[in-house]
């Protein structure tokens, strides 16, 4: 990927951790922001194709690294609390410039987010925690309900970690290549992928956990459009599961693609593929919609 397609800017949280992320500038006049976030363990260098189709379809693209994560060295595979991951998140989309090319006073470009993986969690427990930031959610094989997970032993030691050595490093349970796509080319990718977060904090673990907690009332929060594409082949995420509670969403306008033969990370299906022709697809019937 030709370095200029984006530039890696920095932004400051409100209790002062300075973050990454990537930004994709529109093409001509851009037609509306999108906002990115990536799963526990990948980061934004993962998905550099989807972005720069996004891009060249007119849409300002973000993408930003977690805390801890990417780009993230400071405080690597922790956070403080899930609650302030979706303060940082808020924070940004706050901040994300949003006037129209044209001028015209009072009109602003649409704000869409994005999420992929474990980032579905935090973007739909946004609707909850700070409503009203944006006009839709695209939701990639959201981990709502994740089929892999730590064994009980190492739950417990988890546990007791977070008691007395918060800090203390696990593995995150998807370390094996397979999980995430079956192409070859791309498990030598993520093997020998410096950036990739191998390891979190018995805090961030059990922060996931308050997490899941959070979600079981945040379906009745959600009346944003939602678009959520599913891979048939998922060994991450259980698809029918995921359905259900995306079906107890408060938003009537929501629309669910399964991708047959598909795996977990979309973005390494082999070309071509039709998710990110959905997703443009989508953004632009969400726009027309917004300016009748």
């Amino acid at each position: 990927m030709a370095s200029d397609a984006f530039s890696v800017e920095e932004f400051q949280a409100g209790d002062g951790y300075r973050w990454r992320y990537r930004r994709y500038p529109a093409q001509g006049a851009p037609r509306a922001e999108v906002v990115l976030i990536h799963g526990i363990q990948s980061h934004a260098g993962w998905y550099e194709h989807s972005c720069t189709r996004l891009a060249e379809a007119g849409f300002n693209v973000s993408f930003l690294d977690r805390r801890g994560s990417g780009a993230n060295a400071e405080a690597r595979g922790d956070c403080p609390s899930f609650r302030r991951l979706l303060d940082d998140l808020a924070e940004f989309l706050e901040a994300v410039p949003r006037s129209a090319p044209d001028g015209k006073p009072g009109e602003r470009l649409p704000l869409f987010l994005g999420a992929i993986s474990w980032g579905g969690k935090l973007a739909v427990a946004l609707e909850r925690r700070h409503p009203g930031l944006v006009d839709g959610l695209v939701l990639l094989c959201p981990g709502f309900c994740p089929r892999v997970g730590p064994s009980f032993g190492q739950r417990m030691k988890i546990l007791f970690a977070r008691l007395f050595r918060p800090r203390k490093l696990f593995p995150i349970p998807l370390n094996d290549p397979e999980l995430f796509t079956a192409n070859p080319r791309w498990h030598e990718f993520l093997r020998q992928d410096p950036l990739s977060l191998r390891h979190a904090t018995a805090r961030l673990l059990l922060e996931s956990r308050r997490l899941d907690a959070y979600l079981s009332f945040v379906p009745k929060y959600v009346h944003v459009p939602i678009l959520m594409l599913l891979a048939e082949n998922d060994r991450i995420i259980n698809n029918a599961k995921t359905r259900a509670f995306v079906d107890k969403f408060a938003t009537p306008d929501r629309e669910i693609i399964e991708y047959p033969g598909a795996h977990h990370t979309l973005e390494f299906e082999p070309e071509p593929h039709p998710f990110v022709d959905d997703i443009i697809r989508w953004l632009e019937a969400q726009i027309a919609r917004k300016a009748v």
